[in-house]
This record gives C-alpha cells, sequence and structure tokens, in this order.
C-alpha cells in the first residue's frame, strides 16, 4: 500500500499589515511535495544528522576535514596513489586535490614519492604518522557506523544499505 501524501511545510514570514506586522503563513510547495524534494530533505537532513555539513570534523567527531580523512582511508587502504587517482577517487578538481596533498603533507601525515612504473612521475603515500591517523580514524568511523547501525532495526538493515547503494549509483550517473 503506498504511503499517504506528506503535507507540505509551512514558511512563517512576517509581513506588513495596517496595524503593524503579522505572521502570515506561505506556502512553500504545493500541497504534496513532490519526491524529488521528499529526497532533497530526506538527504539533507541525513548530511545535517551524520555530520557531514561540518567540514572541519569528520563524522565520527575527529577534528580532522573530511577530505582529509578521506584522502587519508583511500591511501591506507590501497597504499601510494598518483595524485590524479586520488583527485579521481574522491571527486575533486586536480588543483583541490593537490592542496588536500599539500595539507596532509604539512600535517606529515603524507609524502611525495617516485613513482615505482615511470621514472618522471610522482605518488603520494602515508608517512608513519599517516598510518597512525589513518587507524586511528577507521577506529572512530568503525565504532560510529556500529552505533549507527545498531539503532537500525536488523530487519531493515539491508534495505537501508540497499538504498545508500542505488542513491549513490544514482548519483553517479548524473
Amino acid at each position: 500500500m503506498p504511503a499517504p501524501p506528506r503535507r507540505t511545510r509551512t514558511a512563517q514570514w512576517w509581513t506588513p499589515t495596517a496595524s503593524g506586522c503579522a505572521i502570515q503563513p506561505i506556502w512553500l510547495y504545493s500541497r504534496t511535495m513532490s519526491e524529488e524534494l521528499r529526497l532533497q530533505e530526506a538527504v539533507g537532513r541525513f548530511v545535517r544528522a551524520f555530520g557531514l555539513h561540518q567540514p572541519d570534523r569528520t563524522p565520527c567527531g575527529r577534528p580532522v576535514p573530511v577530505s582529509e580523512a578521506h584522502a587519508l582511508g583511500e591511501l591506507a587502504r590501497d597504499g601510494a596513489l598518483r595524485q590524479n587517482d586520488l583527485a579521481h577517487r574522491l571527486r575533486l578538481e586536480k588543483s583541490t586535490t593537490s592542496r588536500l596533498v599539500g595539507q596532509l603533507i604539512d600535517r606529515g601525515w603524507a609524502e611525495r614519492a617516485p613513482a615505482p612504473d615511470d621514472g618522471r612521475g610522482v605518488v603520494i603515500r602515508l608517512t608513519p604518522m599517516g598510518v597512525d591517523a589513518a587507524a586511528q580514524l577507521a577506529r572512530a568511523r568503525a565504532e560510529r557506523f556500529s552505533a549507527v547501525l545498531d539503532r537500525v532495526p536488523p530487519g531493515e538493515r539491508a534495505n537501508v544499505l540497499r538504498a545508500l547503494e542505488i542513491l549513490t549509483e544514482a548519483s553517479d550517473e548524473t
């Protein structure tokens, strides 16, 4: 049975009246929200609830920029990577990735090294401090995801994971 249509939210705006200001409800959407708006609201709520809107702190609460945490994770998983491969995996522009790598190097977490298969090429790899930082983030991330998953009813976990996979695939195609 399909879910009943959701009522839209109204925004309260101060509007001038003859006696001053009055709160007037303004309809933001049509009588029922479209699927696109429901998805937009749901994703926005998830981003805020999970802490993804805080760029200088990981969702697991570590004071590390999210982009650096993702870069550490990629480098820890696969070892040394060419900078353009890291950019592709992180879905960042080359210039942004170059700044990101510079930040990792400044922290002592990464270094540039000659590519083993190309005398002119360069790879980015983690330093021992970077390996340690990546491991700490991985532990914190595992704890956070475990706590979240524990709050999802067992019978719904596969559906939640599948929905995230579908959303990721759909986003990849746009």
